[in-house]
Parts: C-alpha cells; sequence; structure tokens
C-alpha cells in the first residue's frame, strides 16, 4: 500500500475524466479503485444532474459524497441521499425564465429530480442521451407560467445552443443576468445560469470539511468555465490539454487530454508520496 500525498481528489466528469468516445480507460478505472483502496478520497463534481452524474459513480464503484448542479447539491453515493441543496430564489427563477423566454432560447429548468424542457428537437434528443435521463417537455404555457403553477424549487436553469451560436448567446446571457448570476460555459452546446451563493469551489469546500482534509491538500480537475472556482479553490487545481482556452492563464494546464487519460495521470503523479508502505 502506497502513501498517499494528496487524501482528496475532485474531478469533473464530462470533457475531463470522461473520454470523448463516452467511456472511461479501464487503467483508468484501476487508477482510481487503488488510489480509494490506499486511502484517498476521490469526488466527482459535475454540472450535470444528481440523477445522471449519480448512475456514473455508482458505475464506477465510488462511494461517499458527489457533487452536482455545480455544486449546488451535494449528495452522498450510496443512499441518493441529499446532504445540501441551494436553489435559486423563486423570483430570480421566474425573472430568468422570462428573460430566456423573451430571447426565444430553448431551455431546462431544473428542481433537483427533474428536468423540464421548452422545446422537442434535436438538442433535447443529445442532452437526453447523454445525461440518460428524460425530460419533461412542458409546451402548452411558458415554463415560467409552469414554475409559479407548481410552486417549483430550482435548482439550476440551462440554455441550449448550437456550437456555433454558443458565445454570441453567452454573451447576451452575460449582460442580462452577469452583475446578478453566474451565467457559465459548460458545454460545447450548454450555458448554465446558477445562483453565486453556489459553485463547485463551495461543493469543494463543504466536502473537505466534512472529510476532514486541508483545502491545500486537495487537488481538483477540469476542463471548462464551471470549472474554474474549484480549480482555484483547491490546493492544485489542474486544467486537462483539452480545456477551455478561457481558463489558460487562471489555472495550470496539464500537458493530457480527458482522451489520453489526464486525471489517471494526475492520480500518479501527485495523489502518492515517494514513499511506499511496503
Amino acid at each position: 500500500m502506497r502513501n498517499i500525498n494528496y487524501p482528496l481528489i475532485f474531478s469533473d466528469f464530462d470533457g475531463t475524466l470522461l473520454r470523448s468516445d463516452d467511456t472511461l480507460s479501464a487503467t483508468t478505472k484501476e487508477t482510481i479503485t487503488n488510489y480509494v483502496k490506499d486511502g484517498g478520497g476521490f469526488v466527482l463534481s459535475s454540472g450535470r444532474m444528481t440523477p445522471s452524474i449519480l448512475q456514473r459513480a455508482r458505475q464506477l464503484s465510488l462511494s461517499g459524497l458527489l457533487a452536482s448542479y455545480n455544486g449546488a447539491e451535494i449528495v452522498d453515493i450510496g443512499t441518493g441521499k441529499r446532504i445540501f441543496q441551494g436553489c435559486l430564489p423563486k423570483e430570480d427563477a421566474l425573472e430568468i425564465c422570462r428573460v430566456l423566454e423573451r430571447l426565444g432560447l430553448h431551455f431546462h429548468v431544473y428542481d433537483g429530480d427533474d428536468f423540464y424542457s421548452n422545446t422537442a428537437g434535436k438538442l433535447l434528443t443529445i442532452y437526453e442521451t447523454v445525461c440518460q435521463v428524460k425530460g419533461k417537455l412542458v409546451t402548452d404555457f411558458p415554463l415560467s407560467q409552469f414554475i409559479r403553477q407548481q410552486d417549483m424549487q430550482v435548482v439550476k436553469i440551462a440554455a441550449l445552443t448550437s456550437p456555433e451560436t454558443r458565445e454570441e448567446v453567452y454573451a447576451v446571457l452575460e449582460r442580462e443576468f452577469g452583475d446578478k448570476y453566474l451565467v457559465l460555459r459548460s458545454a460545447k452546446y450548454l450555458i448554465e445560469l446558477c445562483d453565486k451563493r453556489y459553485s463547485k469551489g463551495t461543493a469543494l469546500r463543504f466536502i473537505a470539511e466534512k472529510y476532514g482534509v486541508p483545502l491545500e491538500k486537495t487537488i481538483a480537475v477540469g476542463d471548462n468555465q464551471n470549472d474554474l472556482s474549484m480549480l482555484q479553490t483547491a490546493g492544485k487545481g489542474f486544467a486537462v490539454a483539452n480545456a477551455e482556452e478561457s481558463l489558460r492563464g487562471e489555472v495550470e494546464f496539464f500537458p493530457l487530454t480527458n482522451d489520453e487519460n489526464a486525471v489517471e495521470e494526475i492520480i500518479k503523479k501527485y495523489g502518492y508520496s515517494e514513499e511506499n508502505n511496503g
């Protein structure tokens, strides 16, 4: 058994741990398993909704806590119990929805367990396939009206775009909402709107405290703008080589991509100290 150097590693999932072909290598799985057996903690921290990332964590045979919804939810993997949930204030959620509706955008609203879409079509199908969660279509009346009628607690709102129009839409949403909310690019076709009080960085602090691990002894790995708070909060924060250029200059880039098993190599290089226990 080898000595652990950094006892807590936080990893984003899509574009960081997961390869482009939607797989993880056998060696990456083995490296994570061995690291955990040796006493390390491996935590998935994702922008995905809880039901989506929870099933992937269980496929990796992980235990303990994970962070979903960009840190707005923290869940026990074994029981599925929510340890923490942070929701947008009701009037804020309604304000966001009304603006997205005025802009004519395809968007989703998440209440923790489910998501609701105002538009059917290709982007919704792609999203459902990637997340392995079926959405609930609401087209008879605006989602803002639906939220009010259902008295819904909203955890996150996401606008869906084409990769070609994402930056243009992001600029509009950042101008509309940036002063009050987190506006995050999290995938080639996703822009997420979240409460500024919750982020992957706050989730890292919460989980590290729960586990009794000092922040300086944590590692975080990510690829996108929604990972930045986590990368800056951890003792060591790495963007994988395929990460968004917007992270360059903000955090250290690791010289391997998700398709080159960057997380595996980070565990091997930084997770352990040089000494062995024998």
